[in-house]
């Protein structure tokens, strides 16, 4: 769920990085989203270094049919038990008030900022009714490198994944990173940039002052704002040091990070450094949540 939130975070901080005002909404058509999926393929292609094998089925969709995939989506990937889990558990952290409504918080928060997305399940890209065209530029972009992702990697089986949360978060970081910079070396007119530390600052900045002007992501608990920003911030970073140190090569597959901490330190995943699985002993018959805690959760805590 979490990849919901690339599109605005995206838009914003590059529209402030750049100086640049939104344009104004224009309506969106099939034929018109279409054409511009056609343009950016070459473009994202290139950037990535693989090839599409074939163009992605898309869609429009209006942002009450948005909410409704959301639902749906909510109740497959966090079902009941689960998300009762993971709710008790923050709750006795103290990470989560004991009110919140963490199921509908999960949908406002997507709600208030989707502007397209892909989803894996189904093959589809898909761009919000009533965007502007900036926005979907870099939107599409992005998202059409998930649809490249898809077409070399089991997208779905990884991000369905729910044995360790921490793998998880990694697996998303990823994904999200590799999305988040090849939008930037797609859409960006000076590349050159993207190459200075200080673009980057000001980029990670802009992310967080963005969301803080979302009525709902302002007011979600810490740690859901951090689990939301850390695949698109962390992950760029991430990428950027695979794009230096693994050029030609690909940061899905085989040798992706396992844990959160190899993705915030990439040099510990160069030396093989694994996570270390580490249990409580004792009597299990009261458990309420079981998963696992990596680096960034610990960091949060």
């Amino acid at each position: 769920m979490r990849r919901f939130l690339a599109a605005v975070t995206i838009v914003f901080a590059l529209g402030a990085c750049r100086g640049e005002p939104q344009a104004s909404a224009q309506s969106l058509d099939q034929a018109a989203l279409e054409r511009l999926v056609d343009s950016l393929m070459p473009s994202v292609a290139a950037a990535t270094g693989v090839p599409f094998r074939s163009r992605p089925a898309i869609g429009v969709r209006s942002r009450e049919q948005v909410r409704s995939y959301l639902l749906a989506k909510l109740d497959q990937e966090l079902p009941p038990e689960r998300l009762e889990g993971i709710t008790t558990a923050y709750r006795l952290l103290g990470l989560i008030p004991d009110t919140l409504d963490v199921a509908r918080l999960i949908v406002d928060l997507y709600t208030e900022q989707v502007a397209g997305f892909y989803d894996p399940d189904s093959s589809m890209l898909y761009a919000v009714q009533g965007g502007d065209r900036m926005q979907l530029r870099l939107i599409l972009a992005h998202e059409l490198v998930h649809a490249l992702q898809h077409q070399y990697v089991a997208l779905d089986s990884v991000m369905r994944s729910r044995e360790n949360a921490d793998r998880l978060a990694a697996a998303q970081a990823v994904f999200e990173g590799q999305a988040t910079l090849v939008s930037m070396f797609t859409l960006v007119p000076d590349t050159s940039a993207l190459s200075n530390d200080e673009f980057w600052v000001t980029y990670r900045d802009q992310v967080r002052m963005a969301q803080a002007g979302m009525k709902v992501f302002a007011s979600a608990p810490l740690v859901i704002r951090e689990g939301l920003i850390f695949p698109y911030v962390g992950g760029a970073d991430f990428a950027r040091w695979w794009r230096s140190n693994r050029p030609g090569t690909q940061p899905f597959g085989p040798g992706m990070p396992v844990s959160t901490e190899q993705v915030l330190h990439p040099e510990r995943l160069a030396r093989g450094d694994a996570p270390v699985s580490v249990r409580f002993t004792g009597d299990t018959s009261e458990v309420i949540h079981d998963d696992t805690v990596g680096e960034l959760e610990i960091a949060i805590l």
